[in-house]
C-alpha cells in the first residue's frame, strides 16, 4: 500500500504544483484523473524519488520513500510520459542493458527475464528490430517491458495511452489490468475512459489538489438524477452558461450537446440522463475553478 500524507511541492519560481495531497493508494489499478497542469506529472515524478517535496511524508509498506529512496527504486517500475531510448539499439538489446542498470549480473537471469518481458508485451517477434522504427504503441509497451524488470512492487505510469490508435491502446490497458493484479500501479491521465475501464478506485487531482476520490462507480452512482441533457444551438450556449450549472458541452451534426447538474428538473426541455465518469470529473473540474 501506498500512503502519501499531506504532500505540497513548491518549485523556486513560487508556483504550488502540490498543495497538501493525502492520499491511499491499494493494491490494484489506481487511477490518477486530471487535465494538463494539474500536477499529475509533478506528484508521479514526486513518488518515484526523482524530486523531494517541499514538506509532507510518503510511505510504501515499509519503506520511508523520502528518507530511502533508494530501497523503492528497487522495486520501482516508471514509465514516464517521455522517455528516452538509443533509438539505433534493438528492443532485445535495450531491455538486456536496461536489466544489468537493475541489477540482474547473471546473463542466464537477464536472458530469461527480457525474454518473458518481450513475451508478455508482445514485443517478441520484433525484438531485433531497432527501436526508432517502433510505432506509438509498440514504444509504449517497450517502456512497459523496461519498468517492469526486477519484479516491481509499484510501478507508475504517467500518460500512457495519449497518441494511441484505439487497437494500440486497447492492447496495452490490458497488458496494464494484467500486470495489477499483484501490485500496486498508478496510471495517471487526462483520458475518462482509460480510468473508467481499468480502475477499482480513482481520484481527481485539480489545481494541485486532490477533488475527489473513491471507486468509480460509487461517485457516478452519486449522480443519479442529477445530470440533464439538452441539444441546443451553438449562438445560445453563453447563455446557457449563465443560466445552469453547465458542465460539459459537446457538438453533434452541427448542434451542441450541453450536459448540465441539477438536483430538480430544470424544465425547458432538458431531459435527465444516467450520469457517467466523464460527468462526474467535468462536474468535479467546475467546482474547483469556482472555488479558486
Amino acid at each position: 500500500m501506498l500512503e502519501l500524507n499531506d504532500v505540497s511541492h513548491v518549485y523556486a519560481n513560487g508556483t504550488r504544483a502540490l498543495d497538501h495531497v493525502t492520499l491511499t493508494i491499494p493494491r490494484g489499478m489506481y487511477g490518477l484523473l486530471g487535465p494538463n497542469g494539474a500536477g499529475k506529472s509533478t506528484l508521479m515524478r514526486t513518488v518515484a524519488t526523482l524530486q523531494t517535496p517541499t514538506e509532507g511524508a510518503i510511505r510504501f509498506g515499509d519503506i520511508d520513500v523520502i528518507r530511502e529512496p533508494e530501497r523503492l527504486r528497487r522495486t520501482l517500475g516508471y514509465l514516464p510520459q517521455d522517455f528516452g531510448v538509443y533509438p539505433r539499439v534493438s528492443a532485445y538489446d535495450m531491455l538486456d542493458h536496461m536489466a544489468v542498470l537493475k541489477g540482474i549480473a547473471s546473463a542466464s537471469d537477464r536472458r530469461t527475464t527480457v525474454e518473458t518481458l518481450l513475451n508478455q508485451t508482445n514485443l517478441w517477434s520484433v525484438r531485433k528490430k531497432a527501436l526508432a522504427g517502433f510505432s506509438g504503441g509498440m514504444r509504449q509497451r517497450f517502456g512497459i517491458a523496461q519498468a517492469l524488470i526486477g519484479n516491481p512492487e509499484l510501478i507508475i505510469v504517467d500518460e500512457p495511452t495519449a497518441g494511441l490508435d484505439p487497437e494500440e491502446r486497447n492492447r496495452f490497458l490490458n497488458l496494464l489490468a494484467e500486470i495489477g493484479e499483484n501490485v500496486v500501479i498508478i496510471l495517471s491521465t487526462h483520458i475518462v475512459e482509460d480510468v473508467s475501464d481499468l480502475c477499482p478506485r480513482m481520484a481527481v487531482l485539480a489545481g494541485g489538489r486532490i477533488q475527489l476520490e473513491g471507486a468509480p462507480l460509487e461517485l457516478i452512482q452519486s449522480t443519479k438524477g442529477r445530470i440533464w441533457m439538452k441539444v441546443i444551438d451553438r449562438s445560445e450556449l453563453a447563455e446557457y452558461k449563465q443560466r445552469y450549472e453547465v458542465i460539459s458541452t459537446r457538438l453533434f451534426a452541427g448542434r451542441t450537446v450541453v450536459h448540465i447538474m441539477s438536483d430538480g428538473d430544470p424544465g425547458e426541455g432538458f431531459a435527465s440522463v444516467a450520469g457517467g465518469l466523464e460527468d462526474v470529473y467535468f462536474s468535479t473540474l467546475a467546482q474547483s475553478r469556482r472555488a479558486a
